[in-house]
């Protein structure tokens, strides 16, 4: 199991125990994900912490002053 931590922009995008699907973006030294339907991104990932599966379920929404943060958990293997 894996936990990644995305950042969302307005309230109410995501629920808790929602399936979501994230797609993958490439950029030169990393990677980074999106909650589809563009609901939330997450921080760039270093490739050798590239995901496995694109499937995973909102385990946590919370609030602070620096915005909305949704953490999703994916079944991965534990693997490195």
């Amino acid at each position: 199991m894996r936990e990644m931590q995305f950042k969302m922009e307005r309230p109410g995008l995501c629920e808790v125990g929602q399936a979501v699907h994230v797609t993958e973006g490439v950029l030169p030294s990393s990677y980074y994900y999106t909650i589809d339907p563009s609901l939330a991104m997450s921080g760039n990932i270093p490739f050798r912490e590239r995901l496995k599966t694109r499937e995973g379920t909102v385990v946590d929404v919370v609030s602070n002053d620096r915005g909305y943060y949704v953490t999703v958990s994916f079944m991965e293997d534990d693997v490195k």
